[in-house]
């Protein structure tokens, strides 16, 4: 059969099924049909049930969704089954505070290394996982398996880090870096601006309080 091509939109949705799965999962509920699940997630029934039915569906006319199952196999479609290794690069508050999610290893990402150029920060352990310095990083990216780089690192410094990780077979960026990268097609970045996120919020108060003062 031949694969279908999934757009964006629908995989960027899969996520947030399945944190609502694993709520509903945490508080015993077993089956949910798709207009209860639309009315948690604030996503229109017939959006699930288009979006399932690319994987498959998973559901039962008249049943619902078996709540376990339809996680896993989300989990699955993700990429949760999986080990995925991965390092960050920029130990400063944020390479740190995302070094200190937990979260990570539960879901298959695994922190191999950290590195930054503070020979300060040099041997500091986080999670059991030492920093290093930028002048080891290709020795080790030789040596290990390395599928996913966070960047935290200033701007100036991201294309020229994340032309060394490409070179020595990493296939994916999280890049937090105020800059987007241009790599190879083969490369998947994933952008996040913090200050883009806050904008956004900004807008959407604007507007709370300017029809709140309307009325």
């Amino acid at each position: 059969m031949e694969e279908r091509e999934i757009s964006q939109a629908v995989i960027g949705r899969l996520p947030r099924y399945h944190r609502y799965l694993g709520e509903l999962m945490a508080d015993g509920v077993e089956r949910i049909s798709s207009n209860e699940l639309s009315k948690r997630m604030k996503v229109t029934a017939s959006q699930i049930r288009q979006d399932l039915n690319n994987f498959g569906g998973f559901g039962q006319q008249g049943y619902g969704y078996n709540v376990k199952y339809l996680y896993n196999e989300i989990g699955k479609i993700l990429g949760l089954d999986q080990i995925h290794n991965m390092i960050i690069i920029g130990t400063g508050n944020l390479g740190q505070a995302l070094a200190n999610y937990a979260a990570f290893g539960d879901r298959g990402f695994i922190l191999k290394g950290l590195f930054d150029v503070n020979p300060r920060l040099q041997g500091v352990a986080i999670r059991g996982v030492q920093v290093r310095l930028m002048d080891e990083l290709e020795d080790f990216l030789k040596k290990n398996q390395i599928e996913i780089a966070v960047l935290t690192i200033p701007k100036t410094k991201a294309l020229e880090v994340a032309n060394t990780l490409v070179n020595n077979g990493v296939r994916a960026i999280w890049n937090f870096a105020h800059i987007d990268l241009n790599l190879p097609e083969d490369v998947i970045v994933e952008n996040v601006h913090l200050s883009e996120s806050l904008m956004k919020l900004s807008y959407n108060i604007s507007r709370y309080n300017g029809e709140h003062e309307k009325n």
